[in-house]
């Protein structure tokens, strides 16, 4: 029978995208695992792939249309033997979108309904025949295998996870659903009416703004922020840059002072390891890697694209990480996976020449270092002489629920320590 495809979830916070591009066309057959359409998600544009195989009979959402909510029906598919006239009679109206809860839970090109129960015997079993092979081949009873595909169907995946597993384990309990949102306490209206007669331009919220907006608002008002100041003499550092760069050159990299930054914070959450957590609702999770996001600024807000192991790597390959990913950020092509997770976070406003302010933690990290720029400033040596040196105020905004004011003090000078003595950083 044909296969609805739907629109799939394709990042956690996603509950509508824009279907931006499809790369088939009514009539063509794809294959498991095909691309067959580019989606705008809240935070990049993610390719979907098909989930199973067929020819595509007819496309129900146009290219380019936006606010499309998640579970919606946006192609039809068709198995071998089954036509166009096919699909008026097997469609079903659009599903409405699931709680943004449930979208999380679907993986990639998967954001189907909820699957049925495995078939009763005598009972109809759907599967597609790339499945069915598959079963066949591995003496597998496809009535035992619960389907993931669309109403319930069994396709690739499922046959081969249930080859992969010894035994199916019980479901865990669904998780509560979540207490509907408050509603808004700005009324765009009252807004605009004390404006009337001035000239205005009104700019619709994209999904990545509704994202920000929600997601700090969230943090400003569950997170107990509180907030640590240190000034950093940058002058060794600067030193020792120069020296390195000018070995590296050589091999095209050029290391900046925020790569050095990234490794000290990496280091130093080694260095404090209690600090290396994240706050997980009922409880603290501690990390073991030093995994650490790094605030990115794009065309209509921004992204936090996460180094992992980012203590076990060295400057160039660091640098080197770094560039490519804030490129991909740009052009909006990071996975998922690429911009969630750490425990840390870094936000550098220093490059646009702010010399201090306070970040905001992005959740559920614990802490989140804001960089300022590097200035000329008097200074008094350990010797009480007066001198010159380049300065860099810095202000770790902590969550109080994960770290306490002197674990937060530690880290911070664990910090301010490596990038005052970069070669000891590096031993």
């Amino acid at each position: 029978m044909p296969i609805e495809l739907l629109m799939p979830a394709l990042s956690p916070t996603m509950e509508e995208g824009t279907l931006a591009k499809w790369l088939v066309k009514e009539g063509d057959t794809v294959a498991s695992g095909d691309v067959i359409a580019e989606i705008e998600t809240d935070k990049a544009t993610m390719e979907f792939e098909a989930v199973d195989e067929g020819t595509i009979g007819k496309i129900l959402i146009s290219e380019g249309t936006e606010a499309v909510k998640v579970n919606t029906p946006i192609a039809v598919l068709l198995e071998d033997g089954e036509n166009a006239e096919d699909i008026s009679a097997t469609s079903t109206p659009a599903p409405a979108a699931q709680p943004a809860a449930a979208a999380e839970e679907a993986p990639k090109g998967v954001a189907e309904k909820a699957a049925p129960p495995a078939a009763a015997k005598g009972d109809r079993v759907f599967a597609s025949p790339l499945a069915r092979r598959i079963a066949a081949d591995k003496g597998l009873d496809l009535a035992s295998i619960t389907g993931t595909g669309p109403r319930g169907r069994i396709v690739k995946a499922d046959v081969e996870a249930a080859a992969a597993a010894p035994a199916p384990q019980p479901k865990a309990a669904p998780a509560p659903a979540a207490a509907p949102a408050p509603a808004p306490s700005v009324n765009a209206d009252q807004i605009l009416a004390m404006y009337e007669g001035r000239e205005i331009t009104e700019v619709p919220l994209d999904g990545m703004r509704r994202t920000i907006a929600a997601r700090l608002t969230e943090a400003k008002q569950t997170i107990p922020h509180f907030y640590l100041r240190r000034d950093i003499q940058l002058d060794a550092l600067l030193k020792f840059r120069s020296e390195i760069n000018a070995q590296l050159a050589s091999r095209g990299v050029k290391l900046s002072v925020n790569d050095f930054v990234i490794k000290a914070c990496a280091a130093a959450l080694q260095a404090v390891p209690e600090a290396n957590a994240i706050w997980a609702g009922d409880r603290i999770i501690k990390l073991t890697p030093s995994d650490v996001a790094v605030a990115v600024a794009i065309e209509g807000g921004l992204f936090t694209p996460v180094l992992k192991d980012a203590d076990t790597k060295s400057l160039s390959a660091l640098s080197a990480e770094m560039k490519d990913l804030a490129t991909r950020a740009r052009d909006r092509k990071l996975a998922p996976h690429e911009y969630q997770g750490g425990s840390f976070a870094i936000s550098n406003l220093g490059m646009m020449g702010i010399e201090n302010f306070d970040a905001v933690i992005n959740p559920p990290h614990g802490a989140i270092l804001a960089v300022g720029a590097g200035v000329k400033k008097p200074v008094v040596s350990a010797d009480g002489e007066l001198s010159v040196a380049t300065v860099m105020s810095v202000t770790l905004s902590v969550d109080h629920r994960v770290i306490d004011g002197a674990l937060g003090a530690e880290l911070l000078a664990a910090i301010k320590d490596n990038l005052e003595n970069p070669m000891a950083m590096l031993a």
